[in-house]
């Protein structure tokens, strides 16, 4: 009997020095002709990148929240009192978002978008209308976000949305 073929202690079948090269041939041979190249074993294509964290538009719409307030501000300086902390509390979940998701946020500040038109046109009252409309669209989005996020992030998400709910009444 060949060493390698049989363990006798405790009578289980070993492999030769043969078997174990005609295995690595093998492996090698049929990674050479790609027929396992669907399973992805032997490709040379890199990994596909990881898909967006579901969160992450929310981070974008509280950084664009804090944007309209801060513009809102800019046209209107008499409502910088009551929208301030409102805006601080945008930047604030969305520093919290993304520590969350691994995201980084954005150097530059985000500009508002144009969806809701120019806070500084119009009457102090015109700005806040679309502060609202913003807002509410932002709780809709946040509420939509927290019934889809896992239980560890949903209280996050769900504190968020009640935050968004509670600035509603601020641009009453």
């Amino acid at each position: 009997m060949r060493t390698g073929d049989t363990n006798q202690k405790n009578g289980t079948a070993g492999r030769s020095r043969r078997d174990v090269v005609r295995a690595t041939a093998l492996v090698a041979l049929v990674g050479a002709t790609g027929s396992l190249t669907g399973c992805g074993l032997f490709d040379n294509e890199p990994d596909p990148p990881p898909a967006p964290d579901p969160l992450a538009p929310l981070i974008g719409g509280a950084l664009d929240l804090a944007a309209r307030y801060e513009a809102a501000i800019a046209a209107f300086p008499e409502l910088d009192g009551p929208l301030r902390p409102v805006a601080e509390a945008h930047r604030a979940h969305a520093a919290e978002l993304a520590r969350v998701t691994g995201t980084a946020l954005p150097s530059a500040t985000v500009a508002p978008s144009t969806s809701a038109g120019d806070p500084g046109a119009g009457t102090a009252a015109t700005a806040l209308g679309q502060l609202r409309e913003a807002e509410q669209q932002g709780r809709e989005a946040a509420a939509k976000a927290c019934t889809e996020a896992p239980a560890n992030r949903s209280a996050l998400v769900g504190s968020i949305t009640a935050a968004r709910a509670s600035h509603l009444e601020v641009l009453r």
